[in-house]
């Protein structure tokens, strides 16, 4: 199953979205365009499908409530709706439709509560809310069918969906020093805080197959680099092994602690890439990585999106990233620019322009960066002298 189509009012900095999603997403837009606030809803559907722990009440509160959810523009209608459509992976059909609308109590407490929920199986519709039951205990309202194990028997498919999407950002010193970390443990881990612990809880066949490929990775863009092992030390402790080529026997030898950013950033996206099929949201996964390695990336996230049948959608504003002439025009490409008081998002496709441009042998770099670049940025020099004092 994947996502199909999101449809956004009053999310964030987001008045309205209207989006179709393929196998394969990129999201581009300038710093505080809004990209993570776009991968955040598919988060947020996710924890409140996962239920345990507070559900929709929750969601919002670890988002700082709904008022911080809902869009600065939305004064005259203050509620978020969201629509997500899924299918099977080679059918642009929707096979389920859920939708969800947000808004709060009108008096009391204030507190946030289900304004509409549906389920549309098959062109089929399941329920609807607010319901009889609803009018009768208003209580109900202040969570969603989704979270229910009860009440999304009819629609487990959709629950198990969202409960299973994946979000990426690893943190190289998370990994390193977790106990460090004022960051609170996530269920998820999306930073990397526990992936050694998450590597120690994988069977040694799975754990070996997936170290070996991502071994054969680091051989190619790693000098010297000869063997990665996980061991496990005296106090019961998991670690990354890395040893390299050298003269003296043991004096080629690392582990996580020694590695650099762009190494441990590596492992840990080729561990998750290969871990699961769910929807996986990734975060500017250029981030410490040479620029040639970054070229590379499109090409592993196409494979693996083929191959394992697995949605994934990427923020991004690398030029090397985006300069693989095998992200195709047709390919979900949505561009995020800041208009009056929101974000307005469209895909590259959706104009002609772009797809002329496409065919002349650009490339998406050439075709949408320029796109969603501040149009001042090369002025930003120009307020600073020397000396690094602003200049007037």
């Amino acid at each position: 199953m994947r996502i199909q189509r999101i449809i956004l009012k009053n999310w964030k900095n987001f008045p309205k979205v209207d989006i179709k999603l393929l196998g394969r997403a990129y999201v581009i837009g300038a710093n505080a365009s809004g990209k993570s606030n776009l991968l955040d809803v598919f988060r947020f559907l996710r924890d409140i499908a996962r239920g345990q722990g507070g559900g929709l009440q929750q969601a919002l509160k670890d988002r700082g409530g709904l008022s911080k959810v809902r869009c600065f523009a939305a004064r005259s209608k203050p509620f978020v709706e969201i629509e997500v459509h899924l299918g099977n992976w080679d059918d642009d059909t929707p096979q389920y439709i859920y939708k969800l609308g947000l808004t709060q109590e009108t008096s009391g407490h204030r507190r946030p509560i289900v304004k509409f929920e549906e389920v549309i199986a098959n062109k089929t519709k399941i329920f609807t809310r607010p319901d009889q039951n609803d009018s009768d205990d208003p209580e109900r309202l202040t969570e969603t069918y989704l979270e229910q194990t009860v009440a999304n028997k009819d629609f487990r498919d959709v629950a198990s969906f969202f409960r299973s999407i994946c979000y990426l950002h690893i943190v190289p010193q998370m990994i390193r020093a977790p106990e460090a970390s004022m960051i609170p443990s996530q269920q998820d881990d999306p930073f990397g805080r526990s992936f050694l612990e998450r590597l120690a809880k994988t069977t040694d066949k799975t754990r070996k197959g997936r170290l070996n490929r991502i071994e054969n990775a680091l051989k190619i863009i790693v000098p010297q680099f000869r063997e990665l092992e996980f061991v496990t030390d005296k106090k019961g402790q998991p670690h990354l092994v890395a040893r390299y080529e050298h003269w003296r026997p043991n004096a080629g030898q690392q582990n996580e602690m020694q590695f650099s950013d762009g190494t441990l950033r590596v492992i840990g996206l080729l561990w998750m890439l290969q871990e699961g099929t769910s929807l996986l949201l990734i975060e500017e996964p250029e981030l410490s990585l040479n620029g040639e390695i970054i070229k590379q990336l499109p090409g592993i996230f196409s494979k693996i999106s083929r191959k394992n049948k697995r949605q994934i959608i990427i923020s991004t504003h690398s030029h090397e990233l985006l300069s693989d002439s095998g992200i195709a025009p047709e390919e979900t490409v949505v561009l995020l620019s800041v208009v009056g008081e929101g974000t307005k998002a469209e895909t590259v496709a959706a104009n002609k322009t772009n797809i002329e441009l496409y065919k002349q042998g650009l490339t998406l770099a050439e075709v949408a960066l320029p796109l969603v670049t501040p149009n001042d940025a090369v002025q930003l020099s120009m307020h600073f002298d020397g000396n690094g004092v602003g200049s007037r």
